[in-house]
């Protein structure tokens, strides 16, 4: 009796389809120019060009709703 439980309850198991892995947020590489206490940008010495502060951020996606309908 055991044995029947056991093989029905594996064959259940066998039968659902693999769960798919869930999709990652999309990423957004934002960059942003380095001011000095003057005002003006921090200039590279290598490059010559204005130093940027980078940082990696999550791109939500908006959802759509359904609409309200108006009072009469």
């Amino acid at each position: 009796m055991k044995n029947v439980i056991f093989v029905a309850g594996l064959c259940l198991t066998l039968a659902q389809p693999a769960v798919a892995e869930e999709a990652k947020p999309e990423k957004v590489r934002v960059c942003i120019d380095v001011q000095g206490k003057d005002g003006k940008p921090v200039m590279d010495a290598k490059t010559g060009k204005p130093k940027q502060d980078c940082k990696d951020m999550k791109k939500h996606q908006k959802h759509q709703g359904t609409a309200i309908p108006d009072k009469k």
